[in-house]
């Protein structure tokens, strides 16, 4: 646990060798990154965090002030106490704050990874309103649900991202937390809403990037990942075969080894002698 001026921070390590940051998304915790962890057996130092308002990180936002900086000073804090440059990686709003933390420059990265980010912003930037107005009628409708009483209105929004049943699917204790963090998880989509992102915005990122998604995602979160990929310079991209939003727990196997790939592969470019 990090003591920071801003609250506590969750803060977890483990392994050796390269410095990899893995932030979870919304109604998860570090833990939710134990499946990825098991495929790599040591190979790295993993460090761990949750995000505002999860796990032992206390929030810092309010329904007036949902700027997505509260995310990034947390994460950058977390980054700082790893002691060296990291590989950052992010799922879902996770990815979107790794993505602010990269933009502000702040903190050493030695590269950065996007795992479906909900970034709707870059979508209605480049007039693709169909897929951003997906996003808008599910947020809406959920957050309506859940102003109106409804207690299990996140089903709406994991079921988005997952697909029917999704919710459903998940064990009793993994639904009562996602709808106990509801409240968090309205913040969060104020904070996405909120992040001005444009493509002018995302050419200013010199991180190597890897841009994630699942193939079988929602067409709107697909969408919005492969406009990261296409405006973020250089930036290597992926489909995850088979995979949903979900796929650091239904998929480890393959995200780990992505993740590993760019990791290594921007390791050895570090470590190699320039040329004469």
């Amino acid at each position: 646990m990090i003591e920071h001026a801003g609250g506590c921070i969750d803060y977890d390590e483990a392994g050796t060798g390269p410095t990899v940051v893995l932030v979870p998304g919304s109604c998860s915790t570090g833990a939710a990154w134990r499946p990825v962890m098991a495929q790599w057996k040591d190979r790295f130092r993993v460090v761990t965090t949750s995000l505002l308002g999860y796990g032992g990180t206390q929030e810092r936002r309010s329904v007036a002030d949902t700027d997505i900086a509260h995310e990034a000073e947390a994460l950058e804090a977390v980054i700082r106490c790893a002691g060296c440059p990291v590989h950052l990686v992010g799922h879902s709003f996770g990815g979107l704050s790794a993505v602010a933390v990269a933009l502000r420059g702040r903190v050493p990265l030695q590269s950065l990874t996007i795992a479906e980010a909900p970034a709707p912003e870059i979508l209605r930037h480049v007039g693709e309103y169909r897929h951003y107005l997906a996003f808008r009628t599910m947020s809406d409708a959920y957050t309506g649900a859940y102003q109106a009483g409804d207690n299990a209105a996140i089903e709406k929004m994991i079921d988005f991202y997952g697909g029917a049943g999704t919710f459903a699917a998940w064990p009793q204790r993994v639904r009562d937390y996602a709808s106990q963090t509801t409240p968090v998880n309205l913040l969060d989509w104020a904070s996405a809403y909120d992040f001005d992102l444009t493509p002018d915005l995302l050419t200013t990122i010199g991180t190597p990037t890897l841009v994630l998604w699942g193939e079988d995602s929602h067409p709107a979160v697909r969408r919005a990942n492969q406009l990261l990929g296409q405006f973020i310079p250089n930036a290597a991209t992926a489909a995850i075969a088979g995979a949903a939003h979900f796929m650091i727990a239904t998929h480890a196997g393959e995200v780990a080894g992505r993740i590993a790939q760019h990791v290594v592969r921007v390791e050895d470019a570090t470590a190699a002698p320039a040329l004469a």
